[in-house]
């Protein structure tokens, strides 16, 4: 994937948590050590349908809505640098999404856990299978804790 930047590509994956707007954070931090170029990577995917007796589901997704609140995300995590990240809205499992992102990249970052359901687990399944599956070094960062 041709970015057109000289340095290391860093490969951030992006939903909306805390911990992800920690690992943006982090990789444009990193990045800029090395004259690298950051790629901010929010996955969507429509919720599975098996069988014919499967439930209604709600398959309204607004691209330009998610890609407005990507490109939100990014400036409240950088400020005015976000407009150095390339933002990538790609559909798909993000598991999936990820580790495709990231192959050739210098490495992937990702945040300790995101918006699944087990708030307090230490990682979550994203991280956890990115780690165990990517070409490239993995970074997992936590949120900071808040501030009494």
């Amino acid at each position: 994937m041709d970015t057109g930047v000289s340095g290391p590509r860093i490969v951030v994956g992006v939903d909306g948590s805390s911990s992800a707007r920690a690992a943006v954070r982090w990789a444009a931090r990193y990045a800029g050590l090395g004259g690298g170029g950051v790629d901010a990577v929010a996955a969507w995917e429509l919720p599975g349908i098996e069988g014919w007796s499967a439930p209604a589901v709600d398959t309204d997704f607004d691209e330009e809505d998610a890609r407005r609140r990507l490109a939100e995300e990014l400036r409240e995590a950088l400020g005015p640098e976000a407009g150095s990240v390339r933002a990538l809205l790609v559909r798909g499992h993000p598991v999936e999404v990820l580790l495709r992102a990231a192959e050739g990249a210098e490495a992937l970052v990702v945040g300790s856990h995101g918006r699944g359901g087990f708030a307090r687990a230490l990682l979550g399944s994203v991280s956890g299978h990115v780690a165990q599956h990517a070409s490239c070094p993995v970074v997992i960062v936590r949120a900071a804790a808040p501030r009494p």
